[in-house]
């Protein structure tokens, strides 16, 4: 199996994001994301810049991927859209259907979790148009996927979203900019005063959801390490990462030694427990709601 880190899902500062993805060049990661792929007003970097930032991490030997935007809304959005499916030098993740079409019949592409292929027939028809890889929605149960792996078309591999905040939904409202009664064509940019987003409690203070502008997370982080060797059983190619503003090395890392059988799982998820920004869950995985916490089981029901 292969290690990816997902597309950056905050508003960080240009300098902070420069840093981040030199860091990422020194990592264990074998497949980076890049671009913007939450909302458009989110300018500390440019397509140029990501362009940038993508040849050196291919120099420093990374697979490069390019991801779009999952809601397009204006025409300077679909503007973007068609650079980026039009580049040759970088695969395209694509976030929804206009990408797809975009690419279709142009170049293979990855299909990003938020294109909902839950069933068999969905991924043979977007083999069709090209996909090279597919990434398992965050609802989807390890019985499921199975079900899909049995299936899978030739030369398609399978990725599957490990750790990080899940990203729920998208809105064409901000609501990171309505929490301080501000309209999203003035939204002063609030999302980047929160580097891991905007948490949102429960009147009994217990983490419940987290704002990203238009992007609506778990407040709870997704964390499958202790399913990589099942993920592995069932013929999973890539495992995804999600950054974080603090430890995404560091996370990285321990899923590298996880991976390669040279780190016990009970330590890795001591240390990883200490690097999260709040508790784990996984219940989807198991087919439980999704802020639930289930114990590893070995058999895949």
């Amino acid at each position: 199996m292969k290690l990816a880190l997902g597309p950056l899902l905050y508003y960080w500062q240009r300098d902070a994001m420069l840093s981040f993805y030199d860091s990422i060049a020194e990592s264990s990661v074998d497949i980076v994301y890049l671009g913007e792929t939450v909302c458009s007003r989110r300018h500390e970097l440019r397509l140029t810049d990501w362009l940038d930032i993508a040849g050196r991490l291919q120099k420093a030997g990374k697979e490069v991927v390019l991801s779009t935007q999952v809601l397009i809304e204006s025409g300077a959005d679909v503007t973007t859209l068609h650079k980026i499916t039009a580049n040759t030098d970088f695969t395209v993740e694509a976030n929804d259907m206009g990408a797809v079409h975009c690419l279709e019949g142009k170049a293979r592409f990855v299909a990003g979790p938020h294109l909902n292929i839950y069933n068999a027939p969905t991924l043979q028809w977007m083999a069709g148009r090209g996909v090279k890889r597919w990434v398992m929605p965050l609802e989807m149960s390890r019985g499921d996927l199975a079900l899909m792996q049995q299936t899978r078309p030739p030369g398609v591999e399978t990725e599957v979203f490990a750790y990080g905040r899940m990203p729920l939904a998208f809105s064409a409202r901000c609501f990171t900019a309505r929490h301080r009664n501000l309209p999203k064509d003035d939204c002063q940019f609030s999302c980047i005063a929160h580097n891991d987003g905007l948490l949102m409690k429960t009147r009994d203070s217990e983490g419940f959801l987290v704002l990203n502008g238009t992007q609506t997370q778990s407040a709870k982080v997704y964390n499958l390490m202790p399913e990589l060797e099942a993920m592995r059983e069932l013929g999973v190619d890539v495992v995804r990462v999600s950054p974080q503003s603090l430890h995404t090395v560091k996370v990285v890392q321990l899923f590298h030694e996880v991976m390669a059988q040279r780190l016990p799982i009970e330590q890795a998820m001591q240390t990883l427990a200490g690097l999260m920004p709040d508790l784990g869950c996984n219940g989807y995985w198991y087919g439980k709601p999704g802020l639930e916490q289930q114990a590893h089981q070995a058999e895949i029901a």
